[in-house]
């Protein structure tokens, strides 16, 4: 019996001590992340095993998906490929339920317990999910500090909002990206707002140091909102000529809010700290809880909501919301300039809203009853929306509009685009708003003369005559030297090669594509339907540039189309940069290939096998890796 006892005491210690191995982290901290929509509810480690348990949040009946190329990689560089996943079929669409929330396992081999932290990732395709520094010794990463310029800045509840001031100088952006891997990315994109430059989608690719340090310097008007594109979210911040800002990205605490596990856990300061130009202020936005839009941001639900109303319905519709914003701000704590700007954002955004009035009923009712090209084409232009007399008269109360605060708003660039919507949108802004001077005005023609020079049409007398009627030689001047810089740039495009402009000839309708194609059967082609005012189509072109050169070897041809619409000027400068085969074709070509190949939107992309067979088509950038794969495909056929 005595022996009996000591086995089973022997049996249950040994069960005992292999439990106890087992390492378990409930919720881990992380340093950045490229999505919220996977959460790591907890990680549970033993010597056969490391198990992942995730939370999946996403739009009710969309799917999600996880690769069979996913791993683990820990602080000291080691790999633990992926095993297989629980609850989930590796490189199967998982449809998420009718509540966006879901559970599963991902299972990798053991990790040695002298490792602190984890990365993973699904590989590094465009999309690929990604969690960088998955903390196992919380107590360490709680210690931590943050840099002594990580100050919050005192704010004077009493401060108005300074009028900006006009000037064409630099402005500079500089930074530090706390907690920074190389991984994470070696470049971002700043997106600048300003009035002329939101035209063009104009972007300047920041280099990050291996510190994690950034600088920008941008020729600037006037106080201009930008954005900066990072895996883990977009910060917003301002900038202005002659003046520094300088920002302190904390990775952790921003992905940290925008968690749904951790959103409640204990702080790790600021998602962002800012010194330099109107650093309170700026700290004051970035903090601000009041819900400003207007509207759904959800295109759809939007459009259900207003296809078939009238005018005066959509009006009301949009601005229901308008009431209850201002009381919110009036009542708020935020500093008087704070409050003053957010009301500013409400009037540039309510506007913008009442510009679209026309094409956004049009788009509703189109997207609503599905309609086809055809039957698109045959609304869009000839249906007509009834707008009442005095429609617009609304626009009086938005007369933060026409001053020069509201170049702080971060919708300022777009509203003046929609506002190019507006039927005589000139005549109906001098109505409505008793003039036709201040900022508003000189903005919009400061615009459309930009929007000229960057398409390839340098200032003509009569125009460079008019630069003497802005009521700041700042835009005079930033026009100026855009003009010239682009003289200097049409000279140099007539030295450049490697590309080769096409004449389509005399062919029929019918005959076009398969004619356009013929002159290089044999050949693996990538087809790009693009035009020269679409943003994603030279976004698009700009990255596939290092794509092609890794190609250069292989039998491709690179061969795009455009239509009219592209500017024949704009054109020809821009294709100097865009390396390959060029066919230029008339209105009727266009809607022909639009309509029988049912491409709803540039850029559009055709993969072509050598014997001439369409093999891949999309609308809409893939991105490089899906691009390169399917080229490899068809070239191998």
């Amino acid at each position: 019996m005595k022996r009996f006892a000591w086995i089973i005491g022997l049996i249950f210690c040994t069960i005992c001590t292999i439990q106890a191995k087992d390492r378990v982290i409930e919720r881990p901290p992380f340093l950045a992340w490229s999505s919220n929509s996977i959460e790591i509810d907890k990680i549970v480690m033993s010597d056969t095993v490391t198990t992942v348990y995730i939370k999946a949040f996403y739009r009710p009946k969309y799917w999600i998906k996880i690769a069979t190329g996913s791993f683990l990689k820990d602080n000291n560089g080691m790999l633990y490929p992926i095993r297989k996943g629980v609850g989930i079929t590796l490189d199967k669409e998982f449809w998420m339920p009718e509540s966006g929330e879901a559970e599963f396992q991902l299972l990798f081999p053991p990790i040695p317990e002298n490792v602190t932290s984890l990365d993973f990732s699904e590989g590094d395709f465009d999309g690929a999910y990604k969690i960088w520094g998955i903390q196992l010794d919380k107590d360490t990463f709680y210690k931590q500090k943050l840099p002594k310029e990580a100050v919050v800045h005192k704010i004077n509840k009493k401060a108005i909002l300074p009028t900006p001031k006009l000037a064409f100088g630099t402005a500079t952006l500089k930074g530090k990206i706390l907690d920074y891997q190389k991984e994470m990315m070696q470049q971002m994109k700043m997106h600048i707002e300003s009035p002329a430059l939101n035209v063009h989608n104009e972007q300047n690719i920041i280099k990050i140091k291996e510190d994690g340090t950034f600088q920008a310097e941008v020729k600037v008007a006037s106080v201009t909102s930008v954005a900066l594109e990072l895996p883990f979210g977009w910060i917003e911040c301002l900038i202005a000529p002659n003046e520094e800002t300088s920002l302190i990205i904390n990775t952790k605490e921003l992905c940290r809010r925008q968690a749904h596990l951790q959103k409640k856990d204990k702080t790790y300061g600021e998602p962002v700290y800012f010194n330099g130009y109107l650093a309170s202020l700026q700290q004051e936005l970035a903090s601000v809880d009041i819900d400003i839009v207007l509207k759904s941001v959800y295109y759809m639900d939007m459009y259900n909501d207003i296809a078939g109303k009238s005018a005066d319905e959509y009006k009301a519709y949009v601005l229901e919301r308008l009431p209850s914003i201002r009381k919110e701000i009036a009542q708020s704590t935020y500093s008087n300039a704070c409050k003053e700007l957010l009301n500013i954002q409400v009037d540039l955004a309510a506007t913008g809203k009442i510009a679209m009035t026309e094409r956004e009923l049009k788009s509703a009712y189109i997207a609503v009853n599905k309609l086809n090209k055809e039957q698109t084409d045959d609304y869009f232009y000839n249906t007509r929306i009834d707008i009442p007399t005095g429609y617009y008269d609304i626009l009086k109360e938005f007369t933060s509009i026409n001053t020069l605060k509201a170049l702080y708003g971060k919708y300022y660039a777009s509203t003046i685009y929609l506002i190019s919507f507006l039927p005589n949108s000139l005549d109906v802004l001098k109505e409505t708003l008793g003039t036709g001077q201040g900022p508003l005005f000189d903005n919009i023609k400061f615009n459309k003369l930009y929007q000229s020079i960057k398409d390839f049409t340098p200032l003509t007398t009569e125009q460079n005559a008019e630069l003497k009627t802005f009521s700041s030689p700042a835009y005079a001047e930033m026009l100026t030297q855009t003009n010239k810089e682009i003289i200097k740039k049409i000279e140099l495009n007539k030295r450049k090669t490697g590309f080769t402009v096409n004449e389509t000839g005399q062919v029929s309708n019918e005959d076009l594509f398969p004619s356009i194609i013929s002159k290089f059967r044999g050949h693996t082609l990538l087809v790009d339907f693009w035009a020269t005012w679409c943003g994603p189509c030279r976004t698009a072109n700009k990255a596939i540039t290092p794509m092609k050169e890794e190609l250069k070897d292989k039998d491709i041809i690179y061969l795009y189309i455009t239509g009219e619409t592209s500017p024949k000027g704009t054109w020809e400068n821009m294709i100097t940069d865009i390396h390959g085969e060029h066919f230029r074709v008339t209105n009727e070509q266009w809607s022909f290939l639009m309509s029988s190949f049912n491409i709803r939107g540039v850029p559009t992309y055709f993969v072509v096998d050598p014997e001439g067979n369409i093999t891949f088509k999309q609308t809409g950038f893939p991105g490089v890796d899906t691009m390169k794969k399917e080229l490899m495909k068809a070239l191998n056929k």
